[in-house]
């Protein structure tokens, strides 16, 4: 019975200290002044447009253009795809990056997630699984500097 209670006391101690280190910034962390993050961001293959903006004390990014022909895309739930927030609890780290998590529509499964710009007007985006980024993919979004989206969240086709 000692021997249990000791690795409890082990395992919630190491539990602790996994908490500690990845926790989101508190209330009285604010957001950088200067976010070259935030703004338009057309995907890798032009088919997706987000809106990166900060959400309480991090940044969120919302789909809010999309290059579809016929009825508008779903999620996995049902749901059009349209205004679906993305990009979730984006926090700084080191190097001017940000990490967070990102939701794949199709299958509702949620991913750990890095954003940063890399040189003006592009943004590299790298989802990954089990917390590690060596296990992931990278794309390359660029700043939207388009006409204006139009009904039903559909991109205009010059943009495709």
């Amino acid at each position: 019975m000692r021997v249990a209670g000791l690795f409890a006391a082990f395992f919630l101690a190491v539990l602790s200290l996994s908490h500690a280190g990845a926790q989101s910034p508190g209330p009285t962390d604010a957001l950088p002044a200067d976010i070259p993050e935030q703004g338009l961001w057309l995907s890798e293959g032009h088919d997706g447009l987000f809106s990166i903006q900060p959400c309480g004390h991090a940044l969120c990014g919302q789909l809010i253009g999309m290059a579809y022909e016929g009825e508008m895309p779903k999620d996995v739930w049902g749901r059009s795809q349209c205004g679906i927030r993305m990009l979730t609890d984006f926090v700084p780290i080191e190097d001017r990056k940000w990490q967070g998590h990102i939701l794949d529509p199709r299958t509702g499964r949620v991913y750990q997630a890095r954003i940063w710009v890399s040189q003006p007007n592009v943004l590299k985006l790298r989802g990954f699984v089990l917390g590690m980024p060596l296990l992931g993919e990278t794309q390359t979004w660029s700043r939207y500097t388009g006409p204006p989206v139009g009904p039903h969240c559909k991109l205009p086709k010059d943009v495709r």
